[in-house]
């Protein structure tokens, strides 16, 4: 027989709401429309922080959740590098803005990827 999962109704409620403010934020992005893109960049990620606190005891989640806080922060790196106009600019060597946000994106993947090691390959 297989485990079911269940989330507290507080906890999908807030899911909810998170996943609106993240859509408005990337379609003010594709519209270039600044001020609104910016203005939900906040509720975004104190959002996530709180998902991610609030998951702090269920492993699973709480690492999918970090990866998930890390993937919006280089989301918003990338919309800043395209709305202030240095996505295309040489950063550091021959870094460009744009690609200032693989660190964050590196640091979701690194935290999913020893959860996947430690506790799915090795199942402890």
């Amino acid at each position: 027989m297989e485990e079911n999962y269940t989330i507290p109704l507080k906890y999908r409620r807030i899911e909810n709401l998170h996943i609106v403010f993240w859509l408005i934020k990337d379609l003010c992005w594709c519209l270039f429309y600044k001020p609104l893109a910016i203005a939900m960049v906040v509720p975004t990620l104190i959002i996530a922080a709180g998902i991610t606190w609030q998951t702090r005891h269920i492993r699973t989640e709480f690492f999918h959740n970090i990866a998930v806080f890390f993937w919006i922060v280089a989301n918003c790196v990338w919309m800043f590098s395209e709305f202030y106009n240095f996505s295309e600019k040489i950063m550091f060597g021959t870094v460009m803005g744009k690609e200032l946000s693989i660190l964050p994106f590196s640091i979701g993947i690194a935290f999913l990827s020893y959860y996947y090691i430690r506790y799915k390959l090795f199942k402890k």
